[in-house]
Parts: C-alpha cells; structure tokens; sequence
C-alpha cells in the first residue's frame, strides 16, 4: 500500500531534476500525477514511461492561461487535487546589483516567483471545495541566506517563494488546505550549468560532476539528490503532515548548519601551530 494511494498531485517542472524523480516516485507510492514542463518530448517520454496513471501536459508556468489549464485538467482527468507542487524554476541573471537587467530580473521572478502564486490561485478552489489540500513550494537554501546561489535574484525570489508560503498558509489553513515549502541544499542536477550558460543539453550532463564537486560540502558525506526532495515532498504531500502548516522543510545534509567540523578543527589547529611559532 502507498503513502499517496488515492491523491491526485500537479508536479510542475517534472522533465528533468527534482520534478522528473518527484513524478516518478509519486506514482510507485500510489499518487495520480499531472507532469508539466515545457519540453514536451521529455515530458511525454515520462508519461508513457509511468503509464496511466500519468499524463503531461505541456505548461508555461508563468502564464495564467495555462495554469489554470494544468489545475483544471487534474480535476478533469481525475476528479480531484490533492497535492500540487510548485517546483518548476531555473537559473537567474548572474553577477553584482549594478550589472542586472531589468527585462532579465523580470524574467526570473515571473518563473521563480509568478509561477507559484498562480499554482496556488488556480488550486485554492478545487481545495476549497474538497476540504483538504496539500500545496507544497519549491525554496531553497538561497532564500534563507545570503550566498547560496550564484545570483542574487534567484536568491530574493526564494526568499519570496518561502514567505509568500507562510502567508497563504495561514489563510487556507483555515480551509483545511495545507501549504508548506521545501528548500534544497546542493541538489545535484542541471540547474548548476544553467545558471553558469551552458546548453540545456550540456546542463543535462552535469549532474554526476556535480554529485563529486558537492560531496564535501556539507557534514553529510555525499552529494544531495532529487531523490531527497522527491521523498521530503511525499511526506508533506501525505496524511502523514496533516498538522504541518506554514513551514519550510530545510534538506541541505546541515550545510546552512554552520561550520563544518572538520574544517572547524583544523583551523584551530593551525592557529594552535601559528601561537606555538610566535612563542617559540
């Protein structure tokens, strides 16, 4: 018996990374799942590989149109909405306040930003009406703090996804409908290469770079993997969170945590080294 078995859930974002392996696991833990994304060869591959209990739709989340489209084709297809998650994003304009582009930091906040205010108006009704929800938002470290990310405006948008989280839980709250966020520490997948201008193609191809760059980086030993958000998002998307509201689930292996031991006690040690050499 599944975690999900029954639940309906939106997965935004789901042709590659964290939405792909969200969808995936959705459905073997007995979820129905609407996959949006707007590479739609990907997004249908992985629909037929899931089988029918998956349908994708092709979605610009920034869109209105199409969001309202993507919700109502869950309760269409399926009869109901349990569970939507906004997960979709991508990198943001790099480099110092000074050198930012208007039209690029519009650009950013609309697929960062935009995308999860109109998940959750377009999902509020269908929820409303059930009684029950789960709304589950895509954060990250970045939004926490200062120098998590290679641009500063993906950062302020996370920090808006993360707040603009907390105040629509606790107006649906009262509606039985739950609203929480996510926010991912070093997840290796293609985002890195996006933010740093390569291809999506050549993007696509990092990740396992990326799993021995971010291995160290955190107290946890390895690098983290969508797989890590997919199993955070289960919870929050199952009964199992009915009384958790209003909060952002950090998964980061402890690298917001603080100093990492090891490279604590070394530097403790060569300043030992540099006093023992002064006094010598």
């Amino acid at each position: 018996m599944g975690r999900l078995d029954g639940k309906v859930a939106v997965i935004t974002g789901a042709t590659s990374g964290i939405g792909l392996r969200t969808a995936e696991i959705f459905v073997a833990e007995g979820a129905k799942v609407i996959i949006a994304g707007r590479r739609a060869p990907e997004g249908e591959a992985l629909a037929k590989k899931l089988g029918v209990a998956c349908l994708f739709r092709r979605t610009d989340v920034t869109v209105e149109d199409e969001m309202h489209q993507l919700i109502g084709a869950a309760r269409d297809k399926f009869g109901r909405i349990d569970c939507l998650f906004n997960n979709a994003g991508g990198p943001a304009q790099t480099g110092g306040i000074e050198g930012l582009e208007v039209e690029r930091f519009d650009a950013a906040m609309a697929t960062l930003v935009r995308s999860v205010m109109l998940g959750m108006k377009h999902a509020a009704p269908h929820m409303r009406r059930q009684g029950s929800g789960s709304i589950i938002n895509n954060g990250s470290i970045a939004g926490r703090l200062a120098g998590f990310s290679s641009s500063i405006v993906y950062g302020a948008a996370k920090a808006a996804v993360i707040h603009l989280t907390k105040c629509v839980a606790m107006e649906l709250g009262e509606a039985g409908i739950r609203v929480n966020s996510i926010s991912p520490g070093a997840i290796a997948t293609g985002i890195f290469g996006k933010a740093l201008g390569l291809s999506v193609e050549a993007a696509e191809r990092t990740p396992a770079m990326m799993r021995e760059i971010t291995k160290s980086a955190q107290p946890i030993p390895r690098a983290g993997l969508p797989e890590d958000i997919a199993h955070a998002a289960v919870f929050l998307a199952s009964d199992e969170s009915s009384f958790i509201n209003g909060h952002d689930l950090v998964v980061d292996g402890a690298i917001t945590g603080g100093r990492n031991w090891t490279a604590q006690q070394q530097g403790y040690a060569a300043m030992r080294k540099a006093f023992d050499q002064a006094n010598g």
